[in-house]
């Protein structure tokens, strides 16, 4: 079996959903849906050993040839890690949303379609080699986290997260999607693997910089990286397993895996180089300060997923300098990054999870209200302790292993020599140091402030209670994975993240086992990355307990000056703006679009054939004008303008079908009794329809048509003839290519069997495009008779009432 169509297995599961939701009342759907990811998990558990050496699979499901267009699922070490995380933790989250989720009350059939879809859509992603299918597989991602976030659709900020992650993400996957024609342009190829191997021609080509600005501005936007973050505290307004799932190990990531898979193409940049390490470091410096201000569990959690994808960001960032160098700290940090990767899906995801069951068992995420839940929740608590300590940094948790790794890369970008990073390098630790501080305190903040203490005097929406067996199945897998990713780092290393750095820097490494790092928690009492970290929970800690005096510091911000608020007031002007100029050109008649696009067709056409010297006449080849020609040339312009001053509908149609009759003249004087007589037909056809549909019309009248107006359409009825005749002069003048007319001549008879040439074009050449003008015309017939019989019928149900 091609196993790319695997890829598409949630979403065929989708179909099913409704029905299940529908004939099975007794058991919760979920149970059904749980069985997809877990299935698939399996399944890619088996690629592991292939992997592990350096191998690869692929599988290919042709689409559009012609244009290098296909669905290809590549398997390798960074797309196995992430298919993994996508189909492991699914299972887990959907587990955990068969309890959290009531039957009765939510529309499980909607909630889980969108899951569905969105988990194809994410293994689409991290699958894909080429770059179009990507870019379709990244945007189902935005579409069905849009649907997702906004699950609960009565609530005005569900709507609003919705929407807001929606903009930003889909806005950053168009400008991508100009970075990925660019490299296909480039390196004449949409096949990510072949665009690596020729990346050496790549460099230098002119629009080289502008497609890498324009990759990294769609993984930005897709892993909330500064400015472009304010979409995910928003997005928290979807169901908790929604939040677990997206926000902390999947679709946030999508940048990353963009940014890991692209960097052996664009790492040799300067750019790449300082744009992945600076925003990566701006944005995990902003979110872990702004995740200390927060009040909600969830936008805690936010605000620190946000600064936990910077620090992933800014370690590929780091990676990159690898090509520039031989120094083994360089190759370092790709590992830390997949390394912490892991760790960030696995602690955060556990958080998320008991924000949830907090929420769920007592009514409220905010911290004020919460307090001295350790001895009524303390299976919650033992799990948000080690998620957060993991988290902060802390031993014995993966979490201090991976942050150990990150500060020993920051440190080491101050010693590399090139893009003035001597210059400006001492600057990257310093940041990533404070950022760590901050880190430590919103950790301890989300973990202590609700757990430990005194419950507060005013009850709390819900008596709190630990929550079912059930709900915490999965949060503890996961903190128990938090816990035994610290103690066998290494067997973790050698299994997932080592192919996956063999897959982002393959200049470097042929196969896995050259990759020379063993993670070990203790590196002397000599390494700067320890005292650093002695330093920052001392200071931390400190911060930690005097929260309650400098917290206040964040009231000095007024809100309406934040990016928030920009982005808000981007939103209205736009608003405004656009439903002004709605308002002045969707006036409700026809006519008036029709002008506009006549005024469009005109200027354009024009405007290329005299801008690109195309209007040539030649007149050498014109057919003698006959006094019959004359004749009715005088009689087809006579009834055009009756057509134009008719004063009733009756004698404009009349004078219509003089026209339609002087034209089947002219292909009787021009020896075509074929097209004549299809001409004859057409035009009475035509005149008995038109007396049939205008009879149940009113009167004719100029429907408030000003002398004014009456010019306009006068001078765009003549620019309109006037650009077809120039169009038609120009196309008989100068033929570029030889006509097909001698083709038909030629095989008319001995291909196509026929005696007749028109007939033979019409039902043979043209079959295909004469069978579908029968059938628009059809359905417009079809159309017409429909509206005038519900006329018909109001006119008489208003006789009756009568």
């Amino acid at each position: 079996m091609e196993f790319v169509l695997l890829i598409f297995l949630p979403i065929l599961a989708a179909f099913f959903v409704p029905l299940l939701f529908k004939k099975i009342k007794g058991i919760h759907t979920g149970w059904f849906v749980l069985l997809v990811p877990i299935a698939l998990f399996i399944y890619y558990l088996g690629f592991v050993t292939t992997t592990l050496d350096g191998g690869t699979a692929v599988s290919e499901l042709r689409w559009i040839p012609s244009l290098g267009i296909s669905f290809v699922s590549y398997i390798d070490g960074l797309s196995l890690l992430f298919t993994l995380l996508i189909t492991g933790i699914g299972a887990l989250v959907v587990l955990y949303s068969i309890f959290y989720l009531d039957k009765n009350r939510e529309k499980l059939n909607n909630f889980y379609v969108y899951l569905l879809i969105f988990m194809s859509a994410m293994l689409g992603v991290v699958q894909s080699e080429n770059l179009i299918s990507l870019y379709l597989f990244w945007e189902l991602t935005s579409i069905s986290s849009f649907l997702l976030i906004g699950y609960w659709n009565t609530r005005d900020r569900s709507r609003f997260g919705a929407l807001k992650s929606m903009m930003i993400t889909v806005f950053g996957g168009f400008m991508m999607l100009g970075g990925f024609i660019l490299l296909g342009i480039m390196g004449d190829t949409y096949s990510i693997r072949e665009l690596i191997a020729g990346s050496s021609a790549l460099v230098g080509q002119d629009f080289f910089t502008l497609a890498l600005v324009l990759i990294l501005l769609g993984a930005f936007t897709k892993s909330a990286q500064f400015p472009f973050h304010i979409w995910l505290p928003d997005a928290m307004e979807a169901p908790t397993p929604v939040s677990a799932y997206l926000h902390s190990a999947t679709m946030v990531k999508a940048g990353l895996y963009l940014v890991a898979r692209f960097t052996p193409i664009f790492a040799v940049s300067e750019v790449w180089v300082w744009l992945v390490t600076g925003i990566g470091l701006l944005t995990l410096f902003w979110g872990s300060l702004f995740a200390v201000k927060q009040t909600d569990l969830k936008a805690i959690l936010a605000f620190s997923t946000v600064s936990q994808l910077g620090l992933i960001m800014s370690l590929l960032g780091a990676s990159a300098v690898a090509y520039h160098t031989d120094d083994a700290l360089f190759k370092f940090a790709a590992f830390a990054a997949i390394f912490h990767l892991i760790n960030h899906a696995v602690f955060k995801g556990s958080l998320f999870m008991v924000a949830g069951i907090i929420d769920h068992e007592t009514g409220t995420r905010d911290i004020r209200k919460l307090g001295g839940l350790m001895s009524i929740m303390p299976v919650s608590f033992t799990v948000a302790f080690i998620g957060s300590m993991s988290m902060a940094g802390l031993p014995p948790f993966g979490g201090f292993l991976s942050k150990e790794m990150f500060l020993q890369s920051m440190l080491a970008l101050q010693h590399f020599e090139l893009f003035n990073f001597a210059t400006w390098g001492i600057v990257l630790p310093v940041v990533a140091w404070v950022a760590s501080v901050f880190t430590f305190i919103y950790s301890f903040y989300f973990v202590f402030k609700t757990f430990t203490g005194k419950q507060k005097e005013k009850p709390l929406p819900h008596t709190p209670h630990e929550a079912p067996f059930g709900m915490l199945i999965s949060p503890v897998i996961l903190a128990s994975l938090v816990v035994a990713i610290f103690f066998i780092p290494n067997v973790v290393g050698k299994w997932l993240v080592k192919p996956a750095v063999v897959a982002i820097q393959p200049d470097l490494y042929t196969q896995p086992s050259d990759v020379a790092v063993h993670v070990l928690a203790w590196h002397g009492i000599r390494s700067e990355e320890l005292w650093m970290t002695i330093a920052l929970i001392i200071v931390g800690f400190i911060m930690y307990l005097t929260m309650h005096k400098w917290q206040k510091l964040y009231d000095i911000q007024p809100e309406y000056v934040s990016l928030n608020a920009l982005y808000d007031a981007v939103m209205t002007f736009s608003e405004k703006g656009m439903n002004g100029l709605s308002r002045f050109y969707m006036t409700g008649l026809i006519r008036t679009y029709l002008l506009y696009m006549f005024a469009f067709i005109i200027s354009i056409t024009t405007a290329t054939l005299f801008i690109k010297k195309a209007f040539v006449v030649d007149m050498n080849s014109f057919a003698p004008v006959s006094v019959y020609g004359m004749m009715i040339a005088i009689i087809l312009v006579i009834a055009v303008g009756m057509v134009i001053f008719a004063k009733t509908r009756l004698s404009a149609i009349i004078a219509l079908g003089a026209v339609g009759y002087s034209v089947a003249l002219f292909f009787v004087i021009f020896k075509a009794p074929d097209l004549a007589l299809t001409q004859l037909v057409i035009e009475t056809v035509s005149v008995a329809l038109f007396l049939l549909a205008f009879k149940h019309l009113p009167a004719l009248s100029n429907h408030g048509e000003t002398k004014r107006t009456k010019l306009v359409n006068a001078i765009i009825a003549a620019g309109v003839g006037i650009t077809v005749a120039l169009v038609a002069l120009s196309a008989h003048s100068q033929k570029l290519i030889p006509s097909i007319s001698q083709y038909y001549k030629d095989t008319v008879a001995t291909e196509a069997g026929g005696g007749n040439i028109v007939n033979v074009i019409l039902v043979d050449y043209r079959g295909f495009d004469t069978l579908f003008e029968i059938a628009v015309l059809s359905i417009a017939g079809m159309g017409v008779l429909a509206m005038i019989k519900l006329r018909l019928s109001r006119k008489e149900n208003t006789d009756e009432n009568k």
